[in-house]
């Protein structure tokens, strides 16, 4: 045979080369390839964290990410009994998840803003939880909720002194075994029951005293909880009646004597998405737990940490967002069609600088808030105000803008987008979460209401946040001028309140946009959202809008 035909015969099976396809994208750095992260660090006043969030950064755009993969791959295990059939209420998590709770909690997002008296503290940590959340969710829920427990756990002082050191120690520590014994803990919430869920005033689990009933005191709880998410958490802010009303309690894991407390974890929920992490149904057959705060206090006193909790459901759709506007970015800059890279093709251009110009706006909105915040933990009345109403229009608006721009970036991939190889099947299902934990959109939008009809300062602070950027462009201005008379009539206003909450959320944006300085994302943002120069979808931007600049600007090559 001749060496030609030999290498005919070799190669005769050979059908194609793989070339066009985008390298892959980790390694990089979250960090550095985003400017406008780093300038709203800066603008919101944490910038001495530039340290922290360059170390999260190359954590989050690699070693995370593979993580992720694993921990999502391998969903949490229930073991109820052990082998000799005592009773265990257990879940096992994969190694992969263990390691991702490490990163979050050693970071300082339990923590930060409790152990660190800066100001922006706060801030800082939302810069944290946005880099690290771009690796994986599943950590979210039970690292915001540790975070989020500290201001309510602070009603019941010989409470607080028992278990904030432990809860702000920002060690993880996945030993199944009493609080007492560990360097750090986790805390998680109980709240919604079968027959209630928002309406929490349904509940019917029961907490009979032990002895002295009222703060601080210890009570037996009869009863279930429908959502309990993160069961191996250490300890649980729950709601339950007490004789005088709805109170809130902490429900520890284990009793001080060592015991298991009779938490009877009935299942684990089989959930659309945030498959690493575990959330689960309970029923308390007598558990031990103690009250926190004063009897029939419950709600007040639990809102304090649904306050923080919905703070982060802001975090984390517009850290869903950013990830998937940045694999759709890097997508497109390596993959041609019809002679041009994706990147270049001007439709394309207009889909992703829409998209980039939203993810601006939402984590301009999210930072805001988490200023606010930080304000309010330190005594700022007006802070506190804005915070509280604007906490309740971001959570509405920036959540529940994550599943269409999720759905939009994963289109930018076409078909190997809905492919599981890829990450966008995974942001794609993790984007409904945020939107409807802690009080979905109409739960949001009567919060709204109820804060400007009871709390005028509420209206004071939300105005003045607007006006701040008055002259700033005209579409803007002239939203200025309409929305008192929007909010003034009262004919209705429950039925329009979506809309009323939606002009106000991008009102607040095109604020912050104007203040922020970059007249190219302002104009952009003002003329398309405010002006009428936009369609229903992503990717109807006026020709006119720079869409390269702010592509380039959303994520740096």
């Amino acid at each position: 045979m001749s060496v030609l035909e030999r290498d005919r015969q070799a190669n005769r099976f050979f059908t194609h080369e793989v070339e066009n396809t985008p390298p892959p994208l980790n390694p990089y750095d979250a960090w550095k390839t985003d400017p406008v992260l780093q300038e709203t660090m800066k603008r919101e006043g944490a910038a001495w964290a530039a340290e922290q969030h360059a170390k999260a950064g190359v954590l989050a755009g690699d070693e995370l990410q593979q993580l992720a993969i694993a921990a999502n791959e391998n969903k949490p295990k229930l073991k109820l009994f052990d082998r000799s059939g005592n009773r265990t209420d257990e879940v096992e998590f994969h190694p992969a998840y263990h390691r991702l709770m490490d990163a979050a909690i050693s970071a300082g997002i339990t923590s930060l803003p409790w152990r660190d008296d800066r100001a922006g503290a706060h801030v800082a940590r939302m810069g944290l939880s946005y880099l690290l959340g771009q690796g994986d969710q599943g950590t979210g829920c039970p690292t915001t909720m540790t975070y989020a427990c500290v201001p309510s756990l602070k009603h019941s002082p010989k409470l607080a002194a028992e278990w904030l050191p432990r809860i702000t120690a920002g060690v993880y520590d996945p030993t199944f075994a009493p609080a007492s014994q560990k360097k750090g803990i986790t805390v998680g919430m109980g709240m919604t029951e079968k027959q209630g869920g928002s309406d929490v005033r349904s509940n019917s689990t029961k907490a009979y005293p032990l002895g002295e009933r009222g703060n601080g005191q210890p009570y037996e709880l009869v009863g279930h909880k429908w959502f309990f998410s993160a069961p191996m958490c250490d300890a649980f802010l729950v709601l339950a009646y007490e004789e005088a009303g709805l109170s809130c309690f902490l429900l520890p894991r284990w009793t001080p004597e060592g015991r298991r407390n009779a938490i009877r974890i009935q299942r684990l929920k089989d959930k659309l998405g945030d498959w690493s992490n575990a959330s689960s149904e309970v029923e308390f057959q007598g558990a031990l737990a103690y009250m926190v705060g004063d009897p029939a206090r419950g709600v007040a006193t639990i809102l304090e940490m649904v306050a923080l909790t919905r703070q982060d459901c802001m975090i984390g759709s517009s850290t869903l967002m950013r990830q998937a506007l940045v694999q759709a970015i890097h997508h497109a800059r390596h993959r041609k069609a019809f002679g041009k890279l994706l990147a270049d093709q001007p439709l394309m251009q207009n889909v992703l600088a829409d998209l980039a110009l939203e993810s601006e706006a939402h984590l301009a909105l999210t930072a805001r808030i988490s200023r606010a915040v930080d304000g309010s933990m330190r005594g700022d009345e007006a802070q506190a105000a804005f915070a509280r109403i604007g906490t309740a229009i971001g959570k509405y608006w920036v959540c529940k803008r994550c599943p269409p721009f999720v759905n939009e970036a994963q289109e930018c991939l076409g078909g190997i987008g809905y492919v599981e190889e890829t990450v966008m099947p995974r942001l794609y299902r993790q984007a409904p979460l945020n939107s409807i934990w802690e009080g979905s959109g109409n739960i949001q939008c009567l919060d709204v209401l109820r804060a400007l009809a009871k709390e005028p300062a509420t209206r004071g602070a939300l105005f003045d946040e607007l006006l701040a950027a008055k002259g700033g462009h005209a579409a803007f201005d002239a939203e200025l001028e309409r929305l008192p008379n929007a909010l003034m009539d009262l004919e209705g206003i429950e039925t329009r309140s979506r809309m009323l909450v939606e002009r106000l959320a991008i009102a607040l944006q095109a604020s912050l946009l104007i203040r922020a300085g970059n007249k190219l994302v302002s104009d952009a943002w003002c003329s398309s959202r405010l002006g009428g120069a936009h369609g229903q979808t992503f990717g109807t931007l006026s020709r006119d809008v720079p869409m390269r600049a702010l592509i380039d600007r959303a994520f740096a090559a």
